[in-house]
């Protein structure tokens, strides 16, 4: 591989705040990113009124519900949702420490896409922290099957997604992505791409409680005739396929730690992407955990990490 992964952990320079409405709840929502210190990883901390508060790992161990999207915690009056599309631009940007302070039950849905919290990290910058970062590197494949749809980890001397999707719908029909995984190919290739749906579908996903603030500005919406309804039309002409994939990249952020290997998927979305995750990190033989090798280097090539030891019952990522 030719190009470099970072060696040390990083974070933001500075605190960044944004404020949107959250998709499903239609309520308004403020969010910021606050700088955390090496190892302490993503942490989201949702503030109530009443001046309580309560903190979620970004990690897999905590996701909840993944219907319609990706959840952590279990009790609605204290899960945080929706985090996918944050989830995508710190991995992708390669931030290991931040702490997401939210005023609400869901991130704010922006555009729809990556791309708002992408400009709002780079507006005040990235610095390295120093410590040393741990990579998950696959060593075997681990694949799992519903019906017609799978997902699987390969090894892989990189950062790889290959994501398939198929619909019955002829406007998007089926599509694939596939590329090496890097912040340059994330913002110009993923990022912007948003979030889509059925028109068909809104009345029974507003019966359900979702979908509340979902409108034209933040979502692509395909019409009974499987026209698109947004007079602006698709950002790129594989939108969907983008857009899953960079849900897919927000979803294995949830590993805790940037991966070494291909993640491949067909006909997949939230539950695929736990589901596979959480089979991958329930196989010891599956992974190992490596840093870098001691360099004044801030990137190495993937084939240069070595493996560390992690005392057993110790999270690999403490």
């Amino acid at each position: 591989m030719t190009i470099g992964l970072l060696g040390f952990q990083t974070t933001i320079a500075a605190p960044v705040s944004l404020k949107g409405i959250g998709v499903h709840s239609g309520a308004d929502v403020g969010i910021t990113f606050q700088p955390a210190e090496a190892g302490t990883g993503i942490v989201f901390s949702r503030a109530f009124p009443d001046g309580s508060s309560v903190e979620y790992r970004a990690l897999s161990a905590q996701v909840g519900p993944t219907d319609l999207c990706t959840v952590l915690g279990t009790s609605p009056a204290k899960w945080v949702a929706t985090i996918e599309h944050v989830m995508a631009a710190l991995y992708a940007l390669g931030l290991d420490n931040v702490v997401v302070e939210v005023d609400g039950a869901e991130m704010p849905i922006m555009d729809g896409s990556s791309h708002p919290f992408i400009e709002a990290i780079e507006q005040v910058g990235i610095v390295n922290l120093g410590a040393k970062r741990r990579y998950i590197r696959v060593l075997k494949p681990v694949r799992i099957d519903s019906g017609a749809s799978w997902s699987e980890f390969r090894p892989h001397d990189g950062t790889r997604f290959e994501v398939e999707i198929d619909f019955a719908s002829p406007l998007i029909g089926r599509q694939s992505w596939k590329g090496e995984l890097t912040a340059g190919t994330f913002k110009q290739e993923l990022s912007r791409a948003r979030t889509f749906g059925f028109m068909r579908d809104v009345e029974r996903l507003w019966a359900a409680g979702y979908a509340l603030g979902s409108s034209l500005e933040n979502s692509v919406v395909i019409s009974d005739d499987d026209t698109v309804v947004n007079v602006e039309g698709l950002r790129f002409k594989d939108e969907f396929v983008r857009h899953k994939t960079l849900d897919a990249v927000g979803d294995l952020a949830l590993a805790g730690a940037q991966f070494i290997g291909c993640y491949r998927s067909y006909r997949g979305g939230h539950k695929m992407n736990a589901n596979a995750l959480k089979a991958l990190m329930s196989d010891p033989t599956a992974y190992e955990i490596v840093e870098a090798p001691s360099s004044r280097s801030a990137r190495v090539r993937a084939g240069e990490f070595v493996p560390v030891s992690v005392p057993e019952q110790t999270p690999w990522f403490a």
